[in-house]
């Protein structure tokens, strides 16, 4: 199932992607824009942008993009070509490959870290 989300508009004319507390999305997101889950995902997510996993959002799968913020839970790999920052309430079973990691007092992240410069889906050597 590939599923395309529906472009908001935020006040300052910038467009993203939202998914609502209450809804559930099984299978592959590709976005082109910013990325926000404050509902469940069990699927991959690949976004041109930043993807933003919400408080109550939950993803059971991989992350793959530019930048990423966790305040949910991930259950995956996350692969983040610049800054990826977890927030206190932030927890994460799996792998991440970034370039820049960012974890608040009380985030939790079981799972091994690379850190070098990556192109989404690779690792530049």
């Amino acid at each position: 199932m590939k599923f395309m989300a529906k472009e908001v508009a935020t006040n300052a004319g910038a467009m993203y992607n939202a998914l609502t507390n209450g809804s559930k999305i099984v299978g592959q997101i590709f976005a082109d824009t910013d990325f926000r889950i404050d509902g469940e995902v069990e699927g991959n997510i690949n976004c041109k942008g930043k993807v933003v996993i919400g408080q109550k959002g939950f993803l059971k799968g991989t992350i793959s993009c530019v930048s990423a913020e966790i305040i949910g839970t991930v259950e995956g790999d996350i692969v983040v070509t610049e800054t990826l920052s977890l927030r206190a309430t932030a927890f994460i079973t799996g792998d991440v490959k970034t370039k820049v990691l960012i974890i608040e007092p009380n985030a939790v992240f079981n799972g091994a870290c690379s850190m070098r410069d990556i192109e989404l889906g690779t690792v530049k050597q």
